[in-house]
């Protein structure tokens, strides 16, 4: 069964993207569904806070440019049933690069089929440049749904017509015919706020069926686990941080029927703690 394929793009930098990626991951994981996080930015956040040491010609830069295959570049990390495509400086030269190629959207998407196919992995998260560059639109046309993160400020209701406009322009020019707009994301959400609840009602009112119900809260613990390395989980699983993507990911299983495989310890993954089990209070 092929991967099912999510890319957590937002031109808007500071929504919460790569938080998002890096702990729904570590849920699915947690869940025993064998998910892959690819980190396509050039700044490696996904890959650091995750624990993963960035190395000199491992990211998916050589297989966009043909000098390699992106499965050799796949890691394990700690946490069982989740690995990493991680990310390095050379993906800034992937976005020259690819503008050069006459079929310069279709890289990325190329470069995974034969990770989507290899039957790994039940879930694939793509944690996208802060930017609808080409290394954006590249995660976009070579998605299945697209997560949108959006912060809870009036400012970032603008960002989020721009994105749906690309994504409405990808299947005009026929990039993308199955890219669906998977549901939004609310992050940064301040309970003391009546800022936060008036945005995150206005989305409700204009993607009704395309929010999800758990909405991410402003917390310094989610803010300081990736200077760690790791996941909130693991920095301090009984935050709010961790409690709101745990019912992410239950509302993720749940709308994208995704499934842990029969015997899910046989997944490239490394073998390692649950995020729930590691707790750090300092």
């Amino acid at each position: 069964m092929p991967a099912t394929v999510f890319t957590i793009a937002n031109q808007k930098g500071g929504v919460g993207k790569t938080t998002t990626a890096i702990n729904l991951a570590a849920a699915l994981a947690d869940r025993k569904i064998p998910t892959l996080v690819v980190d396509l930015d050039p700044q490696g956040n996904a890959t650091s806070g995750l624990g993963v040491e960035r190395q000199e010609g491992h990211s998916i830069y050589a297989a966009l440019s043909g000098e390699g295959a992106a499965a050799e570049m796949i890691v394990p990390t700690r946490i069982k049933h989740l690995s990493i495509l991680p990310a390095e400086v050379d993906l800034a030269a992937a976005e020259i690069e690819l503008a050069q190629k006459p079929d310069y959207l279709l890289q990325l998407r190329r470069a995974l089929q034969p990770v989507i196919e290899s039957d790994a992995y039940r879930a694939i998260i793509i944690d996208c440049p802060p930017a609808l560059g080409l290394l954006s639109m590249n995660s976009l046309a070579a998605a299945n749904f697209l997560l949108i993160a959006l912060q809870c400020e009036y400012l970032a209701l603008e960002g989020l017509g721009q994105i749906l406009k690309v994504v409405e322009r990808l299947h005009t020019a026929g990039v993308n015919d199955h890219l669906e707009v998977g549901g939004v994301i609310m992050t940064m959400y301040d309970v003391r706020t009546n800022l936060s609840r008036q945005v995150v009602e206005e989305v409700k009112t204009h993607l009704p069926d395309k929010i999800f119900e758990t909405v991410i809260p402003r917390t310094i613990r989610l803010s300081e686990a990736p200077s760690f390395g790791k996941t909130i989980f693991e920095y301090d699983a009984s935050s709010p941080g961790a409690s709101a993507y745990r019912q992410l990911a239950k509302e993720i299983i749940a709308r994208f029927a995704l499934a842990a495989t029969k015997d899910a310890s046989k997944t490239s993954s490394a073998e390692g703690a649950k995020p729930q089990e590691t707790s750090n209070n300092t």
